[in-house]
């Protein structure tokens, strides 16, 4: 319980990069939806690729880009009620995305809008890959979120995601990229986002 609203956690997630299908990376999506779970938020830590973000920021998923060349509802049978052909157009709650930014300011974080562009890994991107991920609009890299969120629309769930910049992507500051420094900033974030989560959770619950 979060207040008066009933939470669910789930930690860890099923990555392609491990050798799991997609069916395997949303099986914790299909297993909160059978718990009746309506809204669900996605967590990611990224690189950077906005130059106008900094290590340690927010980023709100606006839209995603999927680069993995893959998608979890290949081969699934439609029915009426779940067609695979889903729109996609504002995938990611509008007003969710301003309950957090809300709560960011209140808060005092640093906390921008973006899209999120997911990449297979588990090898970081070369500075070229940036380049061109930046042309086609990407403000954010990653090796997880679109593929869970895809199967989240799929299951007609509430949907917010919110990447955690811990790094900048290859090629932006000219540093090297290490998944050391990755988990370090994580832990750096993990106070101020317990503190926005209790926050956010009050506002899920008075708006359902």
């Amino acid at each position: 319980m979060a207040g008066d609203a009933e939470v669910v956690a789930v930690q860890g997630r099923f990555h392609l990069y491990e050798g799991h299908t997609t069916d395997t990376a949303v099986l914790p999506v299909r297993v909160l939806s059978e718990l009746g779970v309506e809204t669900l938020i996605l967590t990611n830590a990224a690189g950077g690729i906005n130059t106008s973000f900094q290590p340690g920021d927010l980023m709100l998923l606006s839209d995603h880009i999927n680069m993995t060349g893959m998608n979890p509802l290949i081969g699934v049978r439609p029915s009426s009620a779940y067609p695979v052909f889903i729109d996609m157009t504002e995938i990611y709650d509008p007003k969710l995305r301003q309950c957090v930014a809300a709560r960011c300011r209140q808060l005092g974080m640093r906390c921008h809008e973006g899209t999120y562009l997911q990449v297979l890994g588990p090898s970081y991107e070369t500075p070229a890959e940036i380049r061109a991920f930046r042309a086609m609009g990407a403000d954010a890299v990653g090796m997880s979120t679109v593929i869970e969120a895809i199967g989240a629309r799929y299951l007609k769930m509430r949907l917010l995601g919110i990447s955690c910049i811990s790094n900048m992507a290859a090629g932006v500051t000219g540093e090297r990229l290490s998944h050391a420094d990755v988990l370090t900033q994580m832990d750096k974030l993990k106070s101020n986002i317990c503190s926005l989560f209790s926050l956010i959770y009050k506002d899920i619950c008075e708006q359902a």
